[in-house]
Protein backbone atom coordinates (compact mmCIF):
# COMPACT_ATOMS: atom_id res chain seq x y z
CA UNK A 1 0.00 0.00 0.00
CA UNK A 2 2.34 2.39 1.10
CA UNK A 3 4.60 1.83 -2.50
CA UNK A 4 0.99 2.24 -4.74
CA UNK A 5 0.91 5.47 -2.50
CA UNK A 6 4.62 6.67 -3.59
CA UNK A 7 3.94 5.62 -7.27
CA UNK A 8 0.44 7.32 -7.35
CA UNK A 9 1.99 10.29 -6.01
CA UNK A 10 5.46 10.54 -8.32
CA UNK A 11 2.73 10.01 -11.25
CA UNK A 12 0.81 13.16 -10.21
CA UNK A 13 3.80 15.63 -9.91
CA UNK A 14 5.02 14.28 -13.86
CA UNK A 15 1.55 14.47 -15.19
CA UNK A 16 0.26 17.78 -15.49
CA UNK A 17 -3.24 19.23 -15.85
CA UNK A 18 -4.58 20.23 -18.91
CA UNK A 19 -6.31 23.12 -20.58
CA UNK A 20 -7.55 24.21 -24.01
CA UNK A 21 -7.01 27.48 -25.00
CA UNK A 22 -9.99 28.77 -26.89
CA UNK A 23 -7.97 29.31 -30.26
CA UNK A 24 -9.57 27.91 -33.60
CA UNK A 25 -7.42 25.58 -35.44
CA UNK A 26 -7.35 27.50 -38.32
CA UNK A 27 -5.31 30.38 -36.45
CA UNK A 28 -2.41 28.04 -35.47
CA UNK A 29 -2.08 26.40 -38.67
CA UNK A 30 1.69 27.18 -40.16
CA UNK A 31 2.80 28.66 -36.89
CA UNK A 32 6.50 28.61 -36.58
CA UNK A 33 6.62 30.03 -32.80
CA UNK A 34 4.45 30.88 -30.59
CA UNK A 35 5.48 33.00 -27.18
CA UNK A 36 2.85 33.07 -23.77
CA UNK A 37 3.53 36.53 -21.22
CA UNK A 38 2.29 36.15 -18.08
CA UNK A 39 -1.37 38.22 -18.38
CA UNK A 40 -2.70 35.29 -20.71
CA UNK A 41 -2.17 36.97 -24.43
CA UNK A 42 -0.48 34.20 -26.73
CA UNK A 43 1.74 35.61 -29.48
CA UNK A 44 2.15 33.71 -32.83
CA UNK A 45 4.66 34.13 -35.12
CA UNK A 46 4.21 32.31 -38.99
CA UNK A 47 7.18 32.30 -41.32
CA UNK A 48 4.28 32.06 -44.76
CA UNK A 49 3.79 35.66 -44.78
CA UNK A 50 6.63 36.82 -41.62
CA UNK A 51 3.32 37.92 -39.30
CA UNK A 52 3.45 38.55 -36.07
CA UNK A 53 -0.03 38.41 -34.52
CA UNK A 54 -1.51 39.24 -30.65
CA UNK A 55 -4.23 37.41 -29.00
CA UNK A 56 -5.47 37.70 -25.68
CA UNK A 57 -6.64 35.11 -23.33
CA UNK A 58 -10.28 34.09 -24.50
CA UNK A 59 -8.36 33.46 -28.13
CA UNK A 60 -9.42 36.85 -30.05
CA UNK A 61 -6.85 38.74 -32.07
CA UNK A 62 -6.11 42.08 -30.48
CA UNK A 63 -2.80 43.51 -33.22
CA UNK A 64 -0.74 41.86 -35.78
CA UNK A 65 2.24 42.94 -37.46
CA UNK A 66 3.73 42.08 -40.68
CA UNK A 67 7.22 42.55 -42.50
CA UNK A 68 8.76 42.11 -45.89
CA UNK A 69 11.49 39.49 -44.46
CA UNK A 70 11.70 36.58 -41.67
CA UNK A 71 12.41 38.06 -38.13
CA UNK A 72 13.11 36.60 -34.86
CA UNK A 73 11.11 37.42 -31.58
CA UNK A 74 13.26 37.67 -28.59
CA UNK A 75 10.67 37.28 -25.95
CA UNK A 76 6.98 38.61 -25.16
CA UNK A 77 8.27 39.40 -21.13
CA UNK A 78 7.75 42.95 -21.23
CA UNK A 79 4.84 44.08 -22.87
CA UNK A 80 5.84 47.65 -23.85
CA UNK A 81 8.68 46.69 -25.30
CA UNK A 82 9.03 43.86 -27.74
CA UNK A 83 12.30 43.08 -30.04
CA UNK A 84 12.09 41.66 -33.40
CA UNK A 85 15.08 41.05 -34.77
CA UNK A 86 15.78 40.44 -38.86
CA UNK A 87 18.70 39.02 -39.64
CA UNK A 88 18.01 39.42 -43.59
CA UNK A 89 17.12 42.97 -42.91
CA UNK A 90 20.10 43.93 -40.95
CA UNK A 91 17.56 45.69 -38.19
CA UNK A 92 15.70 45.70 -34.67
CA UNK A 93 12.47 46.79 -34.25
CA UNK A 94 10.49 47.59 -31.21
CA UNK A 95 6.90 46.88 -30.53
CA UNK A 96 4.72 48.36 -27.78
CA UNK A 97 1.81 46.17 -26.38
CA UNK A 98 -0.23 46.67 -29.55
CA UNK A 99 3.00 45.76 -32.12
CA UNK A 100 3.11 49.35 -32.92
CA UNK A 101 6.71 50.47 -34.35
CA UNK A 102 8.09 52.75 -31.40
CA UNK A 103 11.84 52.31 -32.63
CA UNK A 104 13.89 51.33 -35.65
CA UNK A 105 17.53 50.41 -35.63
CA UNK A 106 19.71 49.67 -38.65
CA UNK A 107 22.74 47.88 -38.00
CA UNK A 108 24.41 48.10 -41.71
CA UNK A 109 24.81 52.01 -41.03
CA UNK A 110 27.27 51.02 -37.84
CA UNK A 111 28.60 47.58 -38.47
CA UNK A 112 28.90 44.58 -40.41
CA UNK A 113 26.82 41.46 -40.62
CA UNK A 114 25.10 41.09 -37.15
CA UNK A 115 24.21 37.68 -36.49
CA UNK A 116 22.07 37.88 -33.88
CA UNK A 117 21.19 40.33 -31.00
CA UNK A 118 20.21 40.50 -27.33
CA UNK A 119 18.02 43.72 -26.05
CA UNK A 120 19.34 43.87 -22.35
CA UNK A 121 17.34 46.40 -21.36
CA UNK A 122 15.50 50.16 -22.81
CA UNK A 123 19.29 51.30 -23.38
CA UNK A 124 21.65 48.70 -24.40
CA UNK A 125 21.73 45.44 -26.70
CA UNK A 126 24.46 42.64 -27.36
CA UNK A 127 25.37 42.44 -30.51
CA UNK A 128 27.53 39.32 -32.16
CA UNK A 129 29.08 40.76 -35.18
CA UNK A 130 30.13 37.70 -37.75
CA UNK A 131 31.97 40.28 -39.92
CA UNK A 132 34.51 41.38 -37.42
CA UNK A 133 34.08 37.95 -34.86
CA UNK A 134 32.91 40.29 -32.15
CA UNK A 135 30.42 40.78 -29.29
CA UNK A 136 29.47 44.19 -28.86
CA UNK A 137 27.42 45.97 -25.96
CA UNK A 138 26.07 48.97 -27.43
CA UNK A 139 23.58 51.63 -26.62
CA UNK A 140 21.15 52.32 -29.32
CA UNK A 141 19.88 55.40 -27.55
CA UNK A 142 23.02 57.35 -27.42
CA UNK A 143 24.69 55.54 -30.50
CA UNK A 144 27.78 54.47 -28.70
CA UNK A 145 29.81 51.32 -28.28
CA UNK A 146 30.53 50.64 -24.67
CA UNK A 147 32.30 47.21 -25.19
CA UNK A 148 33.53 45.39 -27.37
CA UNK A 149 35.10 41.40 -26.79
CA UNK A 150 36.49 39.04 -29.64
CA UNK A 151 34.82 36.17 -30.10
CA UNK A 152 35.89 33.27 -32.71
CA UNK A 153 33.31 30.68 -32.57
CA UNK A 154 30.97 29.25 -35.34
CA UNK A 155 28.48 31.92 -36.65
CA UNK A 156 26.92 29.96 -39.11
CA UNK A 157 24.61 27.67 -36.91
CA UNK A 158 24.16 30.25 -34.19
CA UNK A 159 20.30 31.01 -33.55
CA UNK A 160 20.18 33.21 -30.50
CA UNK A 161 22.19 34.73 -27.85
CA UNK A 162 21.62 35.77 -24.22
CA UNK A 163 23.65 37.76 -22.30
CA UNK A 164 23.61 38.01 -18.10
CA UNK A 165 26.56 38.59 -15.59
CA UNK A 166 29.78 38.48 -17.72
CA UNK A 167 28.85 35.45 -19.90
CA UNK A 168 27.23 34.49 -23.49
CA UNK A 169 24.60 32.14 -23.62
CA UNK A 170 23.62 30.45 -27.22
CA UNK A 171 21.64 28.22 -28.62
CA UNK A 172 22.85 27.07 -32.13
CA UNK A 173 22.12 23.43 -34.13
CA UNK A 174 21.65 20.95 -31.80
CA UNK A 175 23.25 22.25 -28.47
CA UNK A 176 23.44 25.08 -25.68
CA UNK A 177 26.53 26.98 -25.23
CA UNK A 178 28.04 29.51 -22.55
CA UNK A 179 31.13 31.31 -23.01
CA UNK A 180 33.18 34.12 -21.08
CA UNK A 181 34.09 36.78 -22.48
CA UNK A 182 37.36 36.47 -23.10
CA UNK A 183 35.47 33.93 -25.81
CA UNK A 184 36.55 30.82 -23.59
CA UNK A 185 33.52 28.00 -23.73
CA UNK A 186 32.56 26.90 -20.38
CA UNK A 187 29.93 24.71 -20.89
CA UNK A 188 28.31 22.60 -23.63
CA UNK A 189 25.50 20.38 -23.83
CA UNK A 190 23.70 18.84 -26.44
CA UNK A 191 20.01 19.60 -27.25
CA UNK A 192 17.57 18.84 -29.37
CA UNK A 193 16.40 21.37 -32.03
CA UNK A 194 17.01 24.45 -29.12
CA UNK A 195 14.39 27.65 -30.45
CA UNK A 196 14.80 30.19 -28.33
CA UNK A 197 16.31 31.28 -24.70
CA UNK A 198 14.68 32.74 -21.83
CA UNK A 199 16.22 34.42 -18.34
CA UNK A 200 14.64 34.06 -14.96
CA UNK A 201 16.09 35.78 -12.44
CA UNK A 202 19.87 33.49 -12.14
CA UNK A 203 18.60 30.83 -14.14
CA UNK A 204 18.63 30.54 -18.11
CA UNK A 205 15.74 28.49 -19.83
CA UNK A 206 16.26 26.83 -23.10
CA UNK A 207 13.17 25.97 -25.11
CA UNK A 208 13.01 23.02 -28.05
CA UNK A 209 10.29 21.44 -29.98
CA UNK A 210 9.64 19.00 -27.61
CA UNK A 211 11.47 20.10 -24.21
CA UNK A 212 12.04 23.41 -22.11
CA UNK A 213 15.52 22.74 -20.07
CA UNK A 214 16.67 24.71 -17.06
CA UNK A 215 20.34 25.83 -16.66
CA UNK A 216 21.83 26.84 -13.61
CA UNK A 217 25.49 27.72 -13.47
CA UNK A 218 27.78 26.80 -13.27
CA UNK A 219 27.57 23.24 -14.63
CA UNK A 220 22.97 22.36 -13.17
CA UNK A 221 21.40 21.52 -16.48
CA UNK A 222 18.03 19.73 -16.14
CA UNK A 223 14.56 19.07 -18.02
CA UNK A 224 12.17 20.74 -16.71
CA UNK A 225 8.97 20.10 -19.27
CA UNK A 226 8.55 17.28 -21.68
CA UNK A 227 5.76 16.93 -24.83
CA UNK A 228 7.67 14.30 -26.72
CA UNK A 229 4.69 14.40 -29.28
CA UNK A 230 4.33 18.27 -29.24
CA UNK A 231 4.93 20.51 -32.34
CA UNK A 232 6.24 23.14 -30.13
CA UNK A 233 6.09 24.22 -26.82
CA UNK A 234 6.67 27.18 -24.64
CA UNK A 235 6.54 28.65 -20.73
CA UNK A 236 6.09 31.93 -18.65
CA UNK A 237 6.79 32.38 -15.34
CA UNK A 238 4.22 30.29 -13.95
CA UNK A 239 2.78 28.38 -16.78
CA UNK A 240 3.94 25.72 -19.44
CA UNK A 241 2.06 25.54 -23.46
CA UNK A 242 2.31 23.08 -25.41
CA UNK A 243 1.05 23.24 -29.44
CA UNK A 244 -0.12 19.99 -31.12
CA UNK A 245 -2.35 18.87 -33.42
CA UNK A 246 -3.59 22.60 -33.87
CA UNK A 247 -4.91 22.49 -30.14
CA UNK A 248 -3.16 24.91 -28.12
CA UNK A 249 -2.93 23.11 -24.25
CA UNK A 250 -2.42 25.27 -20.77
CA UNK A 251 0.16 22.61 -18.77
CA UNK A 252 -0.57 23.46 -14.97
Amino acid sequence: MKIFTILLFSLSCTLSAQKIFPMDSLKLRDVEDFFADDYGNIYLYKNKDFSFTKYDSLGKQTAKVMMTLPFKVQNVQNLLNIFLFSENAQELKMLDTNLNEIQHIDFRQKFGFVKSVYAEDLQQIWILDESTKRLIQYNYRNNATINSYPFDIEYNSVKSILVFEGKLYLIAENRFEVYNFKGEKIFEKEVENPRKLYRENSEIFVAGNHKIYKFRFPESFETVFSRENSDFVDKNSSLYFELKQGKLYICF
